[in-house]
């Protein structure tokens, strides 16, 4: 069970209800109750409020062509986590539309065709060749100026057909992802706040046969000859005969890698294991160790280990506004030396004065697998998303690719620097309560956290780009929604995130009408830099920038559909200044002045017919002439005086 705030609550119940409860059982199973009663009452009024500000972001996403002509794509790949398949790659691509021919690897027949829509058979067939990823046409990619188009969509969820055009698929996104919040939040108390453990992974074992190849990867020999990796970013990928990938592991620093680079394995062989419960702090070099603002009784602190008799050292908070940051130095036999942080809670695994040799564990860090994934922390998290907001203790990444260099502690501050090889140096203030993830000479690459904590989505934007921030944005409110057991479609969070992703910023506005760090929809800056072009004028510049829902809903082009939505004084303020003209493009502001909404799969068709009035039955010739001519009998029942 688990306290409200969130934390595990050590006693645990053993008894049932049956067999009764002790008062403290009791009184505990009471904390798990009510705090699920109290999230539900709590939960429900923000579910219904990020539904309304999805609605709001992207109701003018509509259906308006059949091929927006674009051959750009995203890659979709299976899911895993730990080692197990949470969502096959044929569940990805079913109702998905090919961005490239799809060939099958061994008889070179085209299995599926650019723009042809993968149905159930073809995304298995896919998936029997061999591909470990795809390229498929997707809305984050759509180049449609207003809307999006069918093939970039893809099939309709509801009618298992391809998307009609005039679909509102905007609306049907943002309802299909708010729903689920009132789910989730009633989630919660189906078991009382119980812990959730996660499992952890200990090892990679093949699943396909192949030739090992290895990326990132830097090895040391440790004191038992065996291979521990000790870069962060490493890679082992199994390729087949053409050199193709089949699959990739992601090794973590401090693991046994059990294969070498070009070794043949078969399906079922060990690549590499580590320790799941704990992550080690390695030395590269050999030497003798060095202990620097570790003092006994100060901050660190014995303990005896229950079960083995053993006395551990462990680092702890110390007492007081300490400035002194915890380190081991490994000095080599030439004076050379290396220099590793602790963080507090690291169990030390050497004595001072030790001889180490590379490879060799200094201290062992115990991986926190026990914190509770409720959707409290879930429902937040998706509107920290969405809002692109700073996560709390965000993680500072690095820019730059490069070698990371710890320098000395002072005044409480840590600084590190990464220097590229091209002589780039760039310099980051780690804060004292961040737990850095680097050591002292590791090798990082641009974008990778140098400590503990959620990535920023406006860095991931500034460092990896536009693509890769979509991916993240996606595949981590997916991650939410998958802890909680709720399938989204991946298509329904992409149609948002394309929203969020929807303005520009102007870098340099050339000779367009556009003014310096203005916002403005990347498509308004294309169609003027057309323009501009065809004059023979210089094209605007500009970067890509990422709005919140809220902010995009406001920002939006219709002040009528912002004004609805929040802020309604500021909104028209600014539109009666600025002199704005609302065409009526989106459904929310039709509605608002009482006309037909331009979606609905018929409106394209129906939308410019006449009804035309029912024609005359003709009648044989002979009866017609004794029948009285239409005109008199007309004037008879209207009286009409000539």
């Amino acid at each position: 069970m688990s306290k409200p705030s969130g934390e595990i609550i050590e006693t645990p119940i053993t008894a049932n209800f049956r067999e009764g409860l002790s008062v403290l059982q009791y009184f505990i199973s009471t904390h798990g109750a009510r705090k699920g009663l109290a999230d539900t009452a709590l939960k429900t009024a923000d579910s219904g409020y990020l539904t309304r500000r999805l609605v709001d972001v992207s109701q003018d996403v509509i259906v308006t062509e059949h091929d927006c002509g674009t051959d750009h794509g995203i890659y979709v790949t299976a899911i895993t986590e730990g080692g197990e398949v949470l969502e096959k790659l044929r569940d990805r691509l079913v109702g998905r539309v090919a961005a490239e021919d799809i060939v099958d690897p061994v008889e070179g027949t085209i299995i599926c065709r650019a723009g042809q829509e993968i149905d159930e058979d073809l995304a298995a067939l896919i998936e029997d060749a061999g591909y470990e990823r795809v390229k498929i046409r997707s809305v984050l990619t759509c180049q449609t100026r207003r809307g999006v188009c069918q093939l970039c969509y893809g099939r309709m969820l509801a009618t298992g057909k391809l998307v009609e055009l005039g679909e509102a698929v905007g609306i049907i996104a943002a309802q299909s992802i708010g729903e689920p919040g009132t789910q989730l939040t009633m989630r919660t108390f189906h078991y009382g706040g119980a812990a959730t453990r996660a499992t952890e992974q200990s090892k990679h074992v093949a699943s396909r046969s192949g030739k090992v190849k290895l990326q990132n990867v830097q090895l040391v020999t440790n004191a038992e000859g065996k291979q521990v990796v000790v870069s962060r970013n490493a890679k082992l990928a199994i390729v087949d005969d053409r050199e193709r990938e089949r699959e990739r592991y992601n090794l973590v620093y401090g693991s046994v890698l059990l294969v070498k680079e070009g070794d043949e394995v078969q399906p079922g062989t060990e690549l590499a294991v580590w320790d799941p419960f704990t992550s080690s702090v390695l030395t590269t070099v050999a030497g003798t160790v060095e202990f620097v603002d570790l003092v006994e009784g100060e901050n660190v602190r014995e303990e005896i280990d229950r079960t083995t008799g053993h006395a551990r050292h462990i680092v702890v908070e110390p007492i007081g506004a300490d400035k002194r940051i915890p380190t081991i130095i490994v000095r080599t036999d030439d004076g050379r030396e290396r220099r590793y942080q602790l963080a507090i809670g690291s169990h030390l695994m050497v004595k001072e004065g030790d001889r180490v040799s590379p490879g060799d564990v200094l201290a062992k860090i115990p991986r926190e697998t026990t914190k509770t994934k409720d959707i409290t922390g879930g429902l937040p998290r998706v509107v920290e998303l969405f809002e692109a907001r700073r996560p709390k203790d965000a993680a500072v990444v690095s820019e730059i690719s490069g070698v990371v260099r710890v320098a000395e502690p002072s005044r409480g501050t840590r600084k590190v620097t990464v220097e590229a090889k091209e002589g780039l140096i760039r310099e980051y203030t780690i804060p004292k309560t961040a737990h850095l993830i680097v050591q002292d000479g590791d090798l990082v690459q641009a974008g990778e956290p140098l400590t503990d904590g959620p990535m920023d989505p406006h860095d991931v934007l500034a460092v990896l780009g536009e693509t890769e921030l979509q991916r993240f944005l996606v595949d981590k409110i997916q991650e939410v929604y998958r802890t909680q057991g709720v399938s989204i479609n991946d298509k329904h969070i992409e149609v948002i995130v394309r929203q969020m992703c929807r303005f520009v910023k102007i870098t340099d506005p050339g000779d367009t009408e556009f003014l310096l760090d203005e916002q403005v929809p990347r498509y308004r800056v294309l169609e003027e830099n057309e323009r501009v072009e065809r004059l023979g004028g210089q094209p605007a510049k500009f970067a890509p920038i990422l709005l919140g829902i809220t902010k995009a809903a406001l920002a939006t082009e219709s002040f009528v559909s912002a004004a609805s939505f929040q802020e309604t004084t500021r909104v028209l303020t600014e539109a009666a200044v600025s002199g704005k003209v609302d065409h009526l493009y989106g459904l929310k502001e039709n509605v608002i002045v009482g006309r037909l909404i331009p979606a609905g799969t018929g409106a394209k068709i129906y939308r410019y017919f006449q009804i035309a009035p029912p024609a005359p039955e003709e009648l044989p010739k002979e009866e017609a002439e004794e029948e009285t001519p239409v005109t008199d009998v007309l004037d008879d029942d209207l009286d009409v005086e000539e």
